[in-house]
Order: structure tokens, then sequence, then C-alpha cells
């Protein structure tokens, strides 16, 4: 059974993804951040309300989000923190393949203990809450989440016929395929966003690497849904992939199903 703090979490993506999808149909001006990534109203928009909703509910709690580390706003979080980003995916948002996400997740101790991953073009919704593990659901924009619908899911083993390896969309290297080859793969999928943990959580998929640059708010949501499913994501030596580094870079990582 899901904790109220999860229902809750749930609850401000689904807002920050009727926010998003208000642009989603029309005319949508890009921006470039001064990492040279993409910026979008609704990234911004997104953002206010998902930090309006966590420090309401949660004032103790500090939060670090993306578009304020951008903007330069520094948070000394300590032990236990929110990670958000409001859309991850903001190039597929712009290329309007419905492979963007909402990722609002909860830090203690440097691992990720709870996350919420809504893709809101897709009408799905995946939550990790620790101990009570994971779920998906069906979620309509016009309706908040029901949450007595939820179905658990469950990292699988890897089938002994080959690996299903899931990779990004826009960021797949040769250095990602050059991982990929010391194991048996009969299959690939490529997805944006933090969709890619989603799959090796629901048993879709069973390996991603990650060899380019992410944040810890790219990452944390779908790590806690993974988590919560069974799964692992470590650093590439097999060392756990932690948060609240000082400057929220991750190392390349490996997401795994659980065997």
């Amino acid at each position: 059974m899901l904790s109220s703090q999860a229902r809750a979490l749930a609850d401000i993506a689904w807002e920050a993804g009727t926010v998003i999808l208000g642009h989603y149909g029309g005319s949508v001006e890009m921006r470039r951040k001064q990492d040279s990534s993409p910026v979008t109203i609704a990234d911004e928009e997104a953002e206010a309300l998902i930090l309006s909703r966590l420090r309401a509910n949660w004032p103790e709690i500090p939060v670090i989000a993306e578009e304020e580390v951008a903007a330069g706003h520094r948070v000394i979080a300590g032990s236990h923190f929110f990670l958000v980003d409001p859309l991850d995916g903001t190039k597929e948002f712009i290329n309007r393949n419905g492979e963007f996400t909402v990722n609002i997740a909860e830090i203690s101790d440097r691992e990720p203990v709870r996350g919420v991953v809504y893709a809101p073009a897709q009408g799905r919704m995946w939550i990790g809450d620790g101990a009570n593990g994971a779920v998906s659901l069906s979620v309509r924009p016009e309706l908040k989440p029901d949450l007595s619908s939820v179905v658990s899911i469950r990292a699988r083993c890897a089938p002994s016929d080959g690996m299903i390896a899931v990779a990004s969309r826009s960021h797949r290297d040769s250095k990602t395929d050059e991982y990929l080859a010391h194991y048996r793969i009969k299959d690939f999928i490529a997805a944006g966003s933090s969709l890619k943990f989603c799959l090796v959580a629901a048993g879709t998929a069973d390996i991603y690497p990650r060899h380019g640059t992410t944040m810890e708010w790219d990452t944390a949501a779908g790590h806690a849904v993974l988590a919560a499913a069974g799964g692992t994501v470590t650093q590439l030596d097999g060392s756990p992939l932690l948060y609240g580094k000082p400057n929220y870079e991750n190392p390349y990582f490996v997401a795994r199903g659980r065997c």
C-alpha cells in the first residue's frame, strides 16, 4: 500500500503534467541555458508549481530543482531533500514525441527512497515507494490519479536467451554500444527521459547503461522506481549511485533488473 507521502507526490506530479500539457499543443519558444541545454516556459511553470506544493506540504525539507539551479540558486541539502526535474526530456517535448516526464524524488541518506515519474502525453505514471514497492497506473490529464487502480510492477531476471537493452533516444553513443557488447543482447529499445528506468522496473527491459553526462534530478525519480521494483542502479564499477554531490553531476552508471 502506498504511503501518504507517495500519494501526495503523485498528485503534485499530475498537476505539473497538466501545466505542461497546456503548452504541448501550441507553439513553444525554446531557449538555451548557460550549459546549452534547452528550456521552455513549460519547464519553468511546471517547476514553479512543484516547488510551491512541496514547500507548502514539507517546508522543513530542502528542494533541489533543475531550473532553480540553472538560475544560480544553490541549496545546502543535508541528508534529506527532494530532487525535481519538472520536464525531463525537453527535446522530446519540443519534438512532440510524447517521451518526456515529470520527475520528483525524495532522498534520504543519499539514496532515493521515494519517487514519481509521470509521462503526461502518454497518460502513464510510475511510483516507487521504498519498502512498499513500485506501481504503475494509467492517468487522464483531466482527473487526479486514481491510486486505487495501481498495478504492482517488478523488475525481472534477465531471460536466458538474451537481454533487452534500453538506451537514450537522444544521447546513445559508441561507449554505450561498447559496454553492451559484453552482454548477450537480443533486442534494443530507444526511449527518452526517465522512461528508461521505468521500462527496466516494469520488466520490459533488462539493462540501461549511461555513459553521458546526467544530473541528479535526471535520474533520482526513475532510480527510486527501479529500486522499489527490485532493480539496481550502480556506478559502472558496481558501487552505489548516491545523491547529494556538490555539483549534482552523476558519474556513469548502469541500471539493471533483479538479476
